[in-house]
């Protein structure tokens, strides 16, 4: 079997993107978890974080499905989406259409570039909750802000929200990989306390309406950006008081940066816009045997290198932010 797919990411978070939409394919749902282990597998032909499959919709124009690279399918992906959203526009000649995922149908659009010769995309992240429940996270805190979690860290505090899928943040003035990854881990294999798992993030505030975030996304592991991670954390950057709403907030991370709007639906409710890169890397076919998938082969390979060089500009530049 031969399948065209193009190599993205946002935010260094990256994906290969399968475009489904003709069903020339006829991937199964095993078929889908198989092609996402071996082509995300880092030591494998492509490696990614993860696979985003593309499929018609009665709904929208187009459906996404996100699976992470150990083969388990995201509620969300803000990163992802964006690349969706690219692919979409570019297929059909638009500027804005809306994208089915599994919790909600998304507007997204193309917008003005966040830096120079980076295509740049806005997709809007919902429903946003900050009911326990919606994770779920075993507290008793309703809502659970800036609020101890003892099985995971006796010192720090978290924010739990789901935007739609979980996440935890908490917000500290130094932080390591090292530590995001061990609280991460904890989170996701404590299934008493959360019995789906969750994204783990610790955000640090460095000035007005600009923060920096590292995630332990699940699924995956510790990222180079994870797009609802760093929503949420632009969220709850503004409940502690480090932020306003309905101004651009500037997210450091370590693939680059993005920017988020928070605006407020409500009493309780929120809405957030993502503004960030999709970067082609490059474009090939997968040589696969549909019967035994589990080795494939890259051939027809065309690598974006115009863009590659653009985002590493802005990848430098946001390298510089986040030391100041």
């Amino acid at each position: 079997m031969e399948i065209e797919m193009i190599k993205c990411h946002g935010s260094g978070n990256d994906f290969i993107i399968i475009d489904e939409m003709d069903d020339s394919y006829h991937l199964t749902e095993t078929s889908r978890i198989a092609l996402t282990k071996v082509l995300a597998d880092r030591k494998g032909p492509a490696g990614s974080d993860g696979l985003l499959f593309i499929q018609t919709s009665s709904e929208a124009d187009a459906r996404m499905r996100m699976f992470n690279s150990d083969g388990s399918e995201a509620e969300m992906c803000g990163n992802g989406l964006r690349c969706v959203a690219r692919y979409i526009l570019e297929r059909f000649g638009k500027k804005e259409a809306v994208i089915e995922t599994m919790q909600a149908n998304l507007a997204v659009a193309e917008t003005e570039a966040i830096f120079p010769d980076v295509p740049t995309f806005e997709v809007a992240i919902e429903p946003v909750l900050l009911d326990p429940a919606s994770l779920p996270l075993t507290t008793d805190y309703t809502p659970h802000i800036e609020k101890p979690i003892p099985e995971l860290d006796i010192k720090r505090t978290y924010t739990a929200l789901s935007v739609p899928n979980p996440h935890l943040v908490s917000i500290t003035d130094a932080l390591s990989p090292e530590e995001v990854e061990k609280v991460g881990q904890q989170a996701n294999e404590n299934k008493r306390l959360l019995p789906n798992g969750t994204n783990v993030s610790f955000l640090s505030p460095i000035e007005s309406q600009k923060i920096f975030v590292r995630t332990f996304e699940r699924g995956v592991g510790l990222t180079s950006a994870c797009g609802t991670a760093m929503s949420a954390s632009a969220l709850v950057s503004i409940l502690a008081g480090h932020n306003n709403l309905n101004e651009v907030i500037t997210v450091l991370n370590p693939g680059g940066m993005v920017q988020c709007v928070v605006r407020q639906t409500g009493d309780d409710g929120y809405t957030i816009r993502l503004r960030g890169n999709a970067t082609y890397e490059f474009s090939a076919v997968v040589s696969i045997d549909p019967e035994d998938m589990t080795f494939a082969e890259l051939n027809e390979m065309s690598v974006y290198e115009d863009e590659i060089a653009g985002y590493e500009k802005l990848a430098q530049a946001a390298a510089e932010l986040s030391a100041q």
